[in-house]
């Protein structure tokens, strides 16, 4: 292999981790509201949002680990959404659904950082349901486990 074709292969490949980086980071969070009409938000969209940012161990990682993102409360509220039942959606189709009457006011948040890093789609992101699970006994559910929904990629609001 002479110089050249080297030159190109490191090249190539600093373009496609640039690539691959920059995707993670643009897959958007689909809201569907009742009624139907979607809303597309985006990584930056959320970063607008309150933050809320909670320090806990949970059954997929090991360790203590700083979550923070949006509270779904607060992203209902800015969305001027309503709707009884919250459907959460994961990449590879999971769901499961959540009453909106159980959210507390920063409890679950949608997570878009694990210790001040966004999270690629293979470290459970871009968005991560999380609960404080040190926080209460309270929290560590059946219930709660199966809602923290990684890989999420859409909340349904229904009736």
């Amino acid at each position: 292999m002479n110089l050249r074709n080297a030159l190109t292969i490191v090249a190539t490949f600093a373009v496609m981790c640039f690539s691959s980086a920059n995707a993670q980071n643009s897959i958007p969070l689909t809201v569907v509201l009742v009624g139907g009409e979607q809303k597309e938000l985006s990584l930056e969209d959320l970063d607008s949002l309150d933050q809320v940012s909670f320090s806990t161990s949970t059954i997929w990682t090991d360790g203590i680990h700083q979550f923070s993102g949006v509270p779904i409360s607060s992203l209902i509220q800015h969305l001027n959404a309503n709707g009884e039942l919250l459907k959460l959606y994961a990449l590879n189709d999971y769901s499961v659904e959540m009453p909106v009457a159980e959210l507390e006011e920063e409890v679950p948040i949608i997570a878009t950082r694990i210790d001040g890093a966004t999270m690629s789609v293979r470290e459970k992101g871009p968005y991560w349901i999380m609960f404080p699970f040190d926080d209460s006994p309270d929290y560590q559910t059946e219930s709660n486990y199966a809602r923290s929904v990684w890989q999420l990629k859409r909340i349904d609001l229904l009736e």
